[in-house]
């Protein structure tokens, strides 16, 4: 787990708009790790990771496109059913809000998971507590979606 620059750029909802962007980048050899697209009444949200933040900025100045940058928390994850669950209980469980999320597949079986929380170095700690024996940390208590 890490944490990893993310950009969040503010698109005219057109057709075209993204493709754009995402050629651009692409011509720099920039990869884009993971990504999510929100619309949003008159704009849509791109939210994304790529593989170098400042050639990433230069590109979206060029194409005059309004954009933020943030450091989210990047989780690996196993591609499989409960992977994402289990991450989500653990952070409820030390009342770490999720303010959003996405994921990207990166490689057989494998998945990335990208986490704007509440009280990200907190979560990044509790993330990286290993858990002993394969015990629940939490005492035995049952899972949240049981109680």
């Amino acid at each position: 787990m890490e944490f990893v620059h993310e950009v969040t750029a503010y698109l005219e909802n057109k057709p075209g708009r993204l493709a754009k962007i995402c050629s651009a980048l692409a011509h720099e050899k920039l990869d884009i790790k993971a990504l999510s697209v929100m619309d949003k009444s008159e704009r849509s949200v791109f939210r994304f990771v790529t593989s170098d933040l400042d050639p990433t900025k230069k590109v979206l100045t060029s194409l005059g496109v309004e954009f933020t940058s943030a450091d989210v928390l990047a989780v690996p994850m196993d591609n499989q059913p409960g992977a994402l669950a289990r991450i989500l209980e653990r952070l409820a469980e030390e009342h770490i809000n999720v303010e959003y999320a996405y994921a990207s597949s990166s490689t057989p079986g494998k998945a990335i998971g990208i986490f704007q929380t509440s009280n990200s170095k907190r979560a990044l700690q509790v993330l990286n507590e290993p858990t002993s024996n394969g015990i629940d940390r939490a005492g035995g208590r049952r899972p949240l979606h049981t109680r």
